[in-house]
C-alpha cells in the first residue's frame, strides 16, 4: 500500500519524534524517554502531542500512575519499529551519528538523486530548488565523512553505501505509509492505495474476480494495477513501491529478499485464429508449425522458455518470424486477421477460446505446467485491506 493518498489521518515523517515515541512506549515514562533521547521532558511531551495531533488518535493512556501505550499506539509502534529496523543498519553502516542527526528531507533527497542520477532532475521530481537538494546531500556526506555519489561523464552514480541507504529509506517510508492504513482501520476509514504488479495471466483470470468482490467490501480504497516486464515489477516490489506481484513464479526465486507463495499451476496452449488452416488438423508436426509466424512472450519469460523447448525437444528449428508481446488483445486481433499462431497461458486465453475467438491447437501440453502465485518482500506485513485482497485472490481460484 504505497503513496500518501490518505483519506484518514497521517503519520508524520519526523524521525526524531518517532524515536521519542518508541522510547516512551518502551520505558513507559516521559522522564526515562527524555534520558534515552538526550532531550528535555517538555520536548518529549511536545513530540507526543504533535504525533497525536497529526494522527488524530490517542496513542497513550495517561493517569496518575503513569503513561501507557494504547492499543492504537501499539499498532503505530509496530510499524515504526519495522521502519527503523530497515533504516538503522544502513545509517550505522554509513555513520552511527546519522541515527540521531538524519532528517526525512535528507533521505528523500538521497532517494531522488539516486534515482535521477542528476541534482536538477531530482529537484524537479521533488518540486524543490536544486540548491536545496544539493545542500541535503552535502550535509549527509559531511556527517558520513565520505562521498555518497561519484561524478562520471554519464552523471552522478551512487556509492554502495548510498544505494543501501536509499533502499532502506524507501522501505522505511513504506512502513510508515502502511501505518497510516493501520490507524485508519481504527476509525473504520480507508487510507492509501493497494498497488499490484500484475503479470498477464493474473490480469485476465484472477484479478477481475477478486477486485470485484473487494469493491463490495471496500468501495473507495484505490487499487493500482501495474503491468510491465517482470524485472521492472520486481524492482518496484523491492523498493516498496508495489505491495505484491501476482503471476508466474520463478524457480529458483529471483533474489533472497522476496518470498513466493504458490496458488495453482497452469499450462501453455498453442492457439490460432478461427480461419487458420491448421485448426482442424490432427497430429501436428513442430517443423510445420515453425514455418508460421508467431506471437509469444518476451525472451526470459517462463512462457517463452516453454515455447522454445517445444521445438528444441522435437528437434525442429525455432520459428524465424516472432512478434514478442504479452498482450492477449494484440494476439487475438493478429491471429484473427493473419496466419499467425500464438503461445500463451491456457487460463489467460480460456475465455477467448470458450467464446470461439481463438482456437486451441490439438496438442497435449500438460508437461508445460508452471507455478502461478504471489511474490512479496520477505517479512512483509500486510494491512487488513491487503490481507483481504490476498484472501479474495485465493478464493477466486
Amino acid at each position: 500500500m504505497t503513496g500518501r493518498d490518505t483519506q484518514g489521518n497521517s503519520v508524520p515523517r519526523n524521525l526524531r519524534h518517532l524515536r521519542v515515541f518508541l522510547a516512551v512506549v518502551d520505558s513507559g515514562s516521559v522522564t526515562s524517554a527524555a534520558e534515552i533521547c538526550h532531550i528535555s521532558q517538555p520536548a518529549v511531551t511536545q513530540a507526543l502531542n504533535k504525533l497525536e495531533k497529526t494522527t488524530g488518535l490517542s496513542l497513550f493512556n495517561r493517569s496518575s500512575h503513569g503513561i501507557f501505550v494504547s492499543d492504537t499506539g501499539k499498532l503505530l509502534a509496530t510499524r515504526v519499529r519495522r521502519s527503523f529496523a530497515y533504516l538503522d543498519p544502513a545509517l550505522s553502516e554509513l555513520a552511527p551519528r546519522l541515527r540521531v542527526t538524519v532528517t526525512t528531507a535528507q533521505l528523500q533527497a538521497l532517494i531522488a538523486v539516486r534515482e535521477a542520477e542528476n541534482f536538477t532532475l531530482a529537484a524537479k521530481t521533488m518540486g524543490i530548488a536544486q540548491p536545496t537538494v544539493h545542500r541535503a546531500i552535502t550535509q549527509l556526506e559531511q556527517e558520513a565523512a565520505r562521498p555518497l555519489f561519484e561524478r562520471t561523464s554519464y552523471g552522478i552514480v551512487a556509492t554502495r553505501a548510498a544505494v543501501n541507504l536509499a533502499q532502506a529509506a524507501r522501505l522505511a517510508f513504506a512502513e510508515l505509509t502502511q501505518a497510516e492504513a493501520d490507524l485508519a482501520e481504527v476509525i473504520a476509514a480507508d487510507a492509501g492505495r493497494i498497488v499490484i504488479g500484475a503479470m498477464p495471466l493474473s490480469r485476465s483470470y484472477l484479478l477481475p474476480k477478486a477486485i470485484a468482490r473487494f469493491r463490495e467490501l471496500r468501495p473507495r480504497l484505490p487499487i493500482h494495477v501495474l503491468d510491465g516486464p517482470y524485472k521492472e515489477l520486481l524492482a518496484g516490489l523491492r523498493r516498496g513501491e508495489i505491495d505484491f506481484l501476482i503471476g508466474a513464479l520463478r524457480d529458483p526465486p529471483p533474489i533472497g529478499d522476496v518470498e513466493q507463495r504458490l496458488l495453482f499451476h497452469d499450462t501453455v496452449v498453442l492457439v490460432a485464429g478461427r480461419a487458420h488452416p491448421l485448426v482442424n488438423r490432427q497430429n501436428l508436426d513442430m517443423s510445420e508449425l515453425a514455418r508460421y509466424p508467431w506471437v509469444v512472450g518476451q525472451s526470459g519469460t517462463p512462457i517463452r522458455a516453454h515455447f522454445e523447448a517445444l521445438f528444441d525437444q522435437a528437434g525442429a528449428d525455432r520459428p524465424a518470424s516472432i512478434v514478442e508481446s504479452s498482450s492477449l488483445i494484440l494476439m487475438r486481433e493478429l491471429l484473427d486477421t493473419s496466419d499467425h499462431l500464438g503461445c500463451i497461458s491456457y487460463l489467460q486465453a480460456q475465455a477467448e477460446i470458450s467464446r470461439g475467438l481463438l482456437r486451441a491447437l490439438p496438442m497435449d501440453l500438460s508437461h508445460t505446467s508452471r507455478p502461478i502465485g504471489i511474490t512479496t518482500r520477505t517479512s512483509w506485513l500486510p494491512t487488513n485491506a491487503q490481507r483481504q485482497l490476498l484472501d479474495l485472490l485465493e478464493a477466486a481460484l
